[in-house]
């Protein structure tokens, strides 16, 4: 999930979504015409993923093999990420729609050339990351940290939340060793003591390896921590110019979501028939523990609380890292939701 952690926090902490057709050969010659008039109905759209497949991206996948797509009427292409981002290729045109994170996405917003994207679903309703660390080592809370060897992506928007978090527990952040690292088996070596994980699958695959570890959540430590991550972002023009496609595409993602809350297991078989290469273990475990966090106590899945949404980027103003300032009320929409 990149090692979402990695790809999150490289990407600007630091960081899915698919395909069908409609329609089907005509029995003889007199029905090609009526069927080539279909055919060109469907809609076609690009989605970018953030990284490789995984349990993030799942209601995604269920979309595309349960029909969903097919049934509104759409043809969606799942890509990789280009080297600078999902987001950039979104706000160039050339995607419809491509998953984010909100951090990742505070750059997008801010500066003289904002991007223009708009946030229009939250994968998961509330923040699953925190820092990860050897069971009994005393590092199960942010001022633990101090005189230990924490794996780091050298980021301005990583270090800031680290240090907030270790001063509001009353621990000294230049006292915390960084060690230029993204990879979580650094734990098992110990080469490293703590790394920023995003639980539902780095968190989730050292419990199958049976490495006994503490954790602590930010969003537990602070309410502005538990911001949005990942999200699906859209184009702004491809919004404006054809609402009704953005709609018919959300409602059949919400959809597949949906499915997978309800239906972890089988859920988890589409993705990794998706994706063989995946590890069917992990897809099932880590899509059990997310089977109530896609939507947990939102009203809807993909629901983004705008209160939530804005308090997030007012501690980033607030700590001078972004370029100019992040208005309340930039970057997000639950106008496109079912």
């Amino acid at each position: 999930m990149k090692n979402k952690c990695a790809s999150m926090l490289l990407a600007s902490l630091c960081l899915g979504v698919l395909l069908t057709g409609c329609g089907k050969a005509p029995d003889s010659g007199e029905n090609t015409a009526p069927v080539q008039a279909a055919k060109q109905d469907v809609r076609k759209l690009t989605f970018v993923l953030d990284w490789t497949p995984n349990t993030n991206h799942t209601g995604i996948y269920v979309a595309r093999e349960k029909g969903y797509f097919k049934d509104a009427g759409l043809e969606v292409e799942i890509v990789q990420p280009p080297e600078n981002g999902a987001e950039v290729l979104a706000a160039s045109g050339k995607a419809q729609f491509a998953m984010s994170f909100q951090d990742s996405l505070a750059p997008a917003f801010s500066g003289d050339n904002p991007l223009p994207v708009t946030a229009v679903a939250g994968v998961i309703q509330h923040n699953t990351s925190g820092i990860i660390s050897r069971r009994g080592e005393g590092m199960d809370r942010p001022k633990g940290l101090e005189g230990k060897k924490y794996a780091t992506w050298d980021l301005p928007v990583e270090k800031a939340t680290i240090k907030d978090v270790m001063e509001a527990d009353g621990g000294d952040f230049d006292k915390e060793e960084l060690i230029p690292s993204t990879e979580v088996t650094a734990l098992k070596t110990k080469s490293v003591d703590a790394i920023w994980i995003f639980y539902a699958w780095a968190g989730v695959k050292t419990e199958l390896e049976g490495l006994e570890t503490d954790y602590f959540a930010f969003a537990d430590l602070d309410p502005v921590f538990d911001f949005y991550t990942p999200v699906i972002i859209a184009n702004n023009t491809f919004l404006a110019e054809e609402p009704e496609t953005a709609r018919a595409f959300l409602d059949a993602v919400s959809r597949g979501y949906e499915f997978a809350i309800e239906h972890p297991r089988e859920a988890g078989e589409i993705l990794c028939k998706a994706a063989p290469e995946l590890d069917p273990d992990l897809v099932k475990a880590s899509q059990e523990y997310l089977a109530d966090k896609y939507q947990a106590d939102a009203p809807q899945w993909g629901y983004i609380d705008q209160e939530r949404w804005d308090a997030y980027y007012a501690w980033l103003n607030e700590k001078g890292l972004t370029e100019t300032p992040i208005e309340a009320g930039t970057g997000c929409s639950n106008e496109y939701l079912p």
